[in-house]
């Protein structure tokens, strides 16, 4: 008997499409930051710098939480951005960009809870969950001591 490739098409498909089913979705991934992700993280023209605004936005995002959070995390990222610049027009092109592009329901690693699996979406952390988020925040601090990151 001879296999036909469309025959085996569709196992193939099956496996790639549970690959990422596996993972445990009360794990928590150590936390990165890549700055202001697909934004500038300072102005090219004078010494703005806004990308301290978006570590901090990085870690809310990082350790997820509920649909209020995100936005108390977005309003804080276009406050901090207008009180480092004073610039009004960037801080609200931050602020919509972030609640555009930042939704949990896309699977991109800038997402809302990009810390979690792909599955959590919008959910509140449990004490247990918010203990963890601190252990990998002092992790990551610690072994990043001296060290450049992603605002250097």
């Amino acid at each position: 008997m001879q296999l036909r490739p469309r025959h085996c098409l569709l196992p193939l498909l099956i496996l790639l499409l549970t690959a990422g089913c596996k993972s445990d979705p009360h794990t928590l991934k150590d936390f990165t930051s890549d700055g202001c992700s697909l934004f500038p993280d300072r102005s090219l023209i004078n010494n703005d710098d806004w990308c301290d605004c978006c570590l901090e936005h990085d870690i809310a995002y990082w350790q997820g939480g509920t649909k209020e959070q995100r936005l108390e995390a977005d309003r804080k990222l276009r406050e901090c951005v207008l009180a480092k610049t004073g610039d009004a027009v960037l801080a609200e092109a931050m602020y919509q960009g972030v609640r555009f592009g930042g939704s949990p329901y896309f699977y991109n690693w800038y997402r809302w809870g990009y810390g979690w699996s792909y599955e959590r979406k919008y959910q509140a952390l449990t004490l247990k969950e918010q203990r963890l988020v601190s252990d990998k925040l002092v992790q990551y601090f610690e072994e990043s001591e001296g060290k450049p990151s992603a605002c250097d």
